[in-house]
C-alpha cells in the first residue's frame, strides 16, 4: 500500500514537539499499525481518546493539525477519514507515508544523486549575499551539534533547504521534500558515525558556493551523496 509514514521517531525528537504533535503522530502510528488505506474512517472520538490515552482538546487539536497536512479529511456530521490523497505540504509526494521506509532511503538517494550536485552548482553561480550567509550559519550549526554529538536533523535539513534555495531557480524548491525525506533516515542518531566525513563535505559545500565555484560545488555534494550512500548500505 502506498501509505505512509516515517514513524513518530523519524521525524524529530519527542522531547522538542508539543502535546499535540505528539498526539499526531500517535495517530498516524494508529494508521499503520491497523494498516489503514486510503479513504478508511477512523474510530469516533470516545474510541479515539481511550486508544491513545488523550483527552478530547488534545485530540482535537491534533486532528486540526492532521487535516491541515492532508493526512486527515474530516466529513462533517460523518466522521474522520484517512484522506484518499495523502500528502503534506511540506512533503506533496507523501514520502512521509511510505511503508517500506529501507527501499524508500534508497530510491530517495538515487534521486538525489541525480538533482542534488546539479543544484549545489546553479546556487553557486546565483546565489547572493544573504543567501550565502544563511548557507554558511546553517553549516555552522550544524558542525556544532555534530561536534558535541546532538541531533543535527533540523540543521542538515536547513543546510540542503538554503542551497536549493539559492539555486533561484522556481521548480527546485518543489523537490526540497525529495532532499529532505531521507535526512532524518540517514542522520537522527546522536552517535552519528558519519560526523567527521559530514563536516568536511558540509564545509567544502558551504565554501564553494560562497566562492561561486559551480564545478567544485558540484563535486563536494557528489561526494557528501557518495557518503551517505556508503553508510546506508552498511546499516542494511
Amino acid at each position: 500500500m502506498f501509505i505512509y509514514l516515517m514513524e513518530a521517531d523519524h521525524i524529530q525528537n519527542s522531547k522538542e514537539k508539543t502535546l499535540s504533535q505528539k498526539v499526531a503522530d500517535r495517530i498516524i502510528k494508529y494508521i499503520l499499525e491497523e494498516n489503514l488505506q486510503p479513504g478508511d474512517k477512523l474510530p469516533n472520538e470516545t474510541i479515539m481518546c481511550q486508544r491513545l490515552n488523550v483527552g478530547r482538546s488534545s485530540l482535537r487539536e491534533a486532528m486540526r493539525a492532521l487535516t491541515s497536512r492532508n493526512v486527515i479529511t474530516i466529513r462533517q456530521g460523518s466522521g474522520s477519514y484517512v484522506s484518499a490523497t495523502p500528502g503534506m505540504i511540506d512533503d506533496p509526494f507523501g514520502l512521509t507515508f511510505v511503508e517500506d521506509k529501507q527501499k524508500m532511503i534508497k530510491d530517495l538517494m538515487e534521486i538525489r544523486f541525480l538533482i542534488e550536485p546539479s543544484i549545489a552548482a546553479m546556487a553557486a553561480i546565483r546565489a547572493d549575499e544573504t543567501d550565502i550567509k544563511n548557507i554558511l550559519t546553517a553549516c555552522k550549526k550544524a558542525e556544532k551539534l555534530l561536534l558535541a554529538n546532538k541531533n543535527h536533523v533540523a540543521e542538515d535539513i536547513a543546510f540542503h533547504t538554503a542551497i536549493a534555495l539559492s539555486s533561484k531557480n522556481i521548480v527546485v524548491p518543489k523537490l526540497v521534500p525529495i532532499i529532505n525525506g531521507s535526512i532524518p533516515l540517514i542522520c537522527e542518531s546522536t552517535e552519528f558515525p558519519m560526523r567527521d566525513e559530514t563536516i568536511e563535505t558540509h564545509r567544502e559545500i558551504a565554501d564553494a558556493i560562497a566562492a561561486h565555484d559551480a564545478v567544485r560545488a558540484h563535486d563536494a555534494m557528489y561526494l557528501h551523496l557518495v557518503y551517505n550512500r556508503k553508510y546506508i548500505k552498511s546499516i542494511n
